[in-house]
């Protein structure tokens, strides 16, 4: 057991300290660069206080777009990226628990074997099928489309282990007087077994939401309209080879809203978040 020492409590808070300083600082530097003008930046004369121009360059990127690199403004690269993640997180999720619901409590010729070659496909990133997979999108026509941009990565062999082991803790008992009850198993599924699962789809979904909403490649090969590419995306369209053309307060302002929405998703579920993580079996 470790003993709590006085020197022991202050060495923990100042490298907790500093290490909150390290992650914190390039945000606010970004958040400072946002609020000032190019000349001010380009000169390498930042000051570390904000600047006059919060209002001026937000507004800008929010609503008129950069102009020169990205011919949409940033609130529908936003828009773009939170149906992206929502559909990805949620997609993820009925899928998973439906097919971990279906392994676990159910008897069927290759139960085991369905696990695991769905197991398997945790060795085949989107990245070594990503050729055969636009093929198959672009045949059906979904280039350029939200169902283009989420339906390669909604199947998740991550989850639906998460959710077989999960499901693996729950008593026997429990089925057997949902039977005595009469229960069939959509509604075990629906009155047992859901609820004890809110705390690893919340963890489930805090994973998958900030998964979808930082992919880069995917969208970058599907998406050739401007009204489709998201946030990601936009940010790197900013940043053109020359420094002297980037607008870099607008590229900093549009870094500082993409990091908004998955901050807000974590700070908001953050206990059902953690729950999820330590109270189950995994």
């Amino acid at each position: 057991m470790v003993e709590n020492s006085r020197f022991g409590d202050i060495l923990a808070y100042v490298i907790l300290t500093l290490g909150v300083l390290v992650l914190a600082f390039p945000v606010y530097l970004a958040f400072v660069a946002s609020t000032w003008d190019p000349a001010t930046i380009v000169n390498g004369q930042l000051p570390l206080r904000p600047g006059p121009y919060f209002l001026q360059n937000y507004y800008r990127v929010l609503f008129e777009g950069t102009g020169s690199s990205t011919r949409q403004p940033v609130s529908v690269m936003m828009l773009n990226s939170l149906v992206m993640a929502l559909m990805i997180a949620i997609g993820k999720i009925a899928i998973s628990i439906l097919s971990a619901y279906a392994i676990v409590y159910y008897r069927f010729p290759f139960r085991q074997s369905a696990f695991w070659i769905i197991f398997v496909t945790l060795m085949l990133p989107v990245e070594v099928r990503i050729y055969p997979t636009y093929k198959v999108v672009a045949d059906l026509g979904l280039l350029d489309t939200y169902a283009g941009l989420s339906l390669p990565l909604i199947a998740s062999a991550t989850g639906t282990l998460l959710f077989r082991q999960f499901f693996m803790t729950i008593p026997d008992e429990l089925l057997e007087a949902s039977k005595i009850d009469g229960a069939g198993p959509f509604k075990f599924f629906v009155d047992t077994v859901l609820p004890l699962s809110i705390t690893t789809i919340a963890a489930l979904f805090v994973i998958q939401f900030i998964y979808g909403w930082n992919q880069y490649l995917w969208p970058l090969l599907i998406t050739t309209k401007d009204n489709m590419q998201t946030i990601v995306i936009g940010i790197k369209k900013m940043i053109v080879t020359q420094d002297a053309l980037t607008e870099w307060q607008l590229a900093m302002a549009t870094a500082v809203l993409a990091l908004l929405p998955p901050v807000a998703v974590v700070v908001l579920m953050q206990r059902l978040f953690v729950r999820g993580l330590v109270e189950t079996e995994k």
